[in-house]
């Protein structure tokens, strides 16, 4: 595996649907799915490639002068638990800190909501995420957002 940054807008694009669209548990609403890949197009953007097909991805966006956001990461199904999360991971943070941030934040519905996020959740925390902020309406009633930072 081999974990690429991308530049070219429409191929984030492309590989942002083809993941997002294989991973239905977590980004199942149609319209919430879209913002996610049109916002992608203008991220930083590093793709997970597996025999030059993308297996996961992960975009940051700036949200303050010292923060950076992992806002939206996936991996397809096949490839969770190998590594593949934990290298785009680490690419995003060398990224993060060469360009001078000094957090990483990344949102998440709370522990305990639904199984996958629950997975979701364990993984952010074995790789040093610390829980931040519970805003339990952000997202709506019956999916409160965790909110996650580590220090770069």
């Amino acid at each position: 595996m081999v974990i690429k940054e991308m530049l070219h807008a429409d191929e984030k694009r492309r590989i942002a649907r083809q993941i997002l669209e294989a991973l239905p548990e977590w980004f199942g609403i149609p319209a919430a799915r879209e913002g996610y890949i049109e916002s992608a197009a203008g991220q930083v953007f590093f793709a997970a490639m597996e025999n030059d097909a993308p297996v996961g991805f992960l975009c940051l966006k700036e949200t303050g002068k010292a923060t950076a956001e992992l806002s939206v990461m996936g991996v397809v199904k096949k490839y969770q638990r190998r590594g593949v999360g934990r290298g785009l991971l680490e690419a995003a943070k060398a990224c993060a800190a060469q360009a001078g941030y000094r957090f990483l934040q990344v949102k998440t519905v709370q522990m305990g909501k639904y199984a996958e996020y629950d997975g979701t959740n364990r993984f952010y925390l074995r790789m040093g995420f610390q829980e931040f902020e519970l805003f339990p309406t952000l997202w709506g009633e019956g999916n409160p957002c965790q909110i996650y930072v580590m220090a770069l």
